[in-house]
């Protein structure tokens, strides 16, 4: 075993392709459902409970006792949890658009201490304990993460999500600030793997509001084992990161610390 995974990360990334198995077989059958409107949407649901009763038979074999907080779920009052999204860019998923990813994390006294971030449909597993760093899967050898150290925003790919259900002036405003400042904006769909991609210098910052804690909390531990940044998108002091602030409001703002200042800069 190398230096790097525990014993219980082997586990968790064993866990989590088993349980993720049936999507992969669900996800080359989905663009033969695309005309019936009825028919994939059951397909879908379909898929999510499966992967999701998977991954507790799975996850319950390493930890019994830690309870699975799923979506827009909190945190429990007291003790250790899962954080698990068993389907991040469901409407990808859906539509055959191969951007979707099981996340799950390991919440143990207040802090988030491991995280899986995996693609099935391109067999792209991100993983990363406290402490030990953040990596990319491998056939021989796991590729470390790092954060892009680009510094300047007129170069800088960034993405966000929209969630225009909550306010759509609020994301509108959110995306004209961002694009008048950078390079280029995408927009995937994926909060999970957006966050695995700035972990892995694919795409210099991740800018979102409203985000759901499980979407979130595996890319966050990625994000900062790769040796990023992660700002609460309204906090007034940013000499310092705040994650419990970050982690009750769903507003990230995930980059490198040179990118982190002027990114907080235009939402002040």
């Amino acid at each position: 075993m190398v230096a790097y995974m525990s014993p219980n990360m082997t586990l968790l990334i064993n866990a989590v392709k088993k349980a993720s198995a049936s999507m992969d077989r669900d996800f080359n059958e989905i663009e033969q459902l695309q005309s019936s409107i009825k028919g994939y949407k059951e397909f879908v649901v379909g898929t999510y409970g499966k992967v999701t009763k998977a991954l507790q038979a799975e996850l319950g074999k390493i930890h019994p006792d830690y309870p699975i907080v799923q979506e827009a779920s909190k945190l429990p009052a007291k003790g250790n949890c899962w954080l698990v999204n068993p389907l991040d860019g469901l409407v990808n998923f859906a539509h055959g658009i191969p951007y979707f990813a099981v996340s799950v994390a390991i919440y143990e006294n207040g802090k988030i201490t491991g995280a899986v971030v995996y693609n099935p449909a391109l067999d792209c597993l991100y993983f990363a304990e406290k402490g030990k760093g953040a990596f990319k899967e491998g056939y021989r050898n796991h590729e470390r993460l790092r954060v892009s150290a680009r510094k300047d925003l007129s170069e800088a790919l960034m993405s966000t999500l929209v969630s225009y259900d909550k306010s759509a002036e609020e994301y509108d405003n959110i995306q004209k600030k961002i694009v008048a400042a950078c390079d280029n904006l995408r927009i995937s769909g994926s909060c999970a793997l957006d966050l695995a991609y700035v972990a892995a210098g694919k795409l210099d910052a991740y800018i979102s509001k409203n985000n759901n804690l499980a979407d979130f909390a595996a890319g966050l531990l990625l994000i900062k084992e790769a040796g990023g940044y992660i700002y609460e998108m309204n906090q007034k002091d940013i000499r310092s990161e705040n994650l419990e602030l970050v982690m009750q409001s769903g507003n990230i703002i995930a980059t490198n610390a040179e990118l982190g200042k002027k990114i907080c800069e235009l939402f002040k």
